[in-house]
């Protein structure tokens, strides 16, 4: 639990930091921190429905779950031709290096956008009959705290997840695996804020 929360707070702090990097950011460079700024944003709004502090919204999910996706997958690597690093771009070299672990991440983010949306008819895993946790909150479907959900690694849950099994999925597990997806992908190919 201790390692989600985190990464969220990581991540609602990258959205809040990158709004000031974005100063003298034009083209590509702009167009992709716009995106990156856009989903820190849904990230931000949905982290709270998620933890229980407020009212859960499967339209505010969905809409959040659109977002994303239109930020994703091959919008996304579309952003990042090559040359497009340096300030006051956070794009690490390691983008071009490993292109493929990149795409791989993108569509990554969409599958699991994707899934977010259909989960949203599910509701919060404390809410169900199971009797589980809010899996922002503790306990719960995911077994310990830093496990992936499945008991897969990041990556490799990815290969073995489909948008369809998100449809009877939490929607609180379906929004960390989407938390997952953006966390790996920032650790290995964006710079640390100073």
């Amino acid at each position: 639990m201790r390692k989600r929360m985190v990464t969220l707070l990581a991540l609602t702090t990258v959205a809040g930091a990158a709004a000031f990097a974005h100063s003298g950011a034009t083209g590509v460079v702009k167009e992709r921190m716009d995106g990156m700024l856009a989903l820190g944003g849904v990230v931000k709004e949905l982290n709270p429905m998620m933890r229980g502090q407020t009212p859960f919204d499967a339209d505010r999910v969905r809409a959040g779950a659109d977002l994303m996706i239109s930020h994703a997958g091959e919008q996304m690597t579309r952003l990042f031709p090559e040359g497009s690093d340096g300030m006051p771009s956070a794009a690490l070299p390691a983008i071009w290096e490993d292109w493929e672990e990149f795409t791989a991440l993108a569509e990554q983010l969409e599958l699991r956008a994707e899934g977010l949306k259909l989960s949203a008819d599910v509701g919060l895993a404390a809410s169900q009959d199971s009797g589980g946790a809010s899996m922002m909150g503790g306990g719960g479907m995911m077994g310990t705290a830093d496990a992936s959900p499945m008991g897969a690694d990041t990556m490799g849950a990815s290969d073995m997840m489909t948008v369809d099994m998100f449809a009877t999925m939490p929607t609180d597990v379906a929004f960390a695996t989407v938390a997952q997806s953006c966390a790996a992908c920032h650790q290995k190919f964006r710079a640390e804020e100073e």
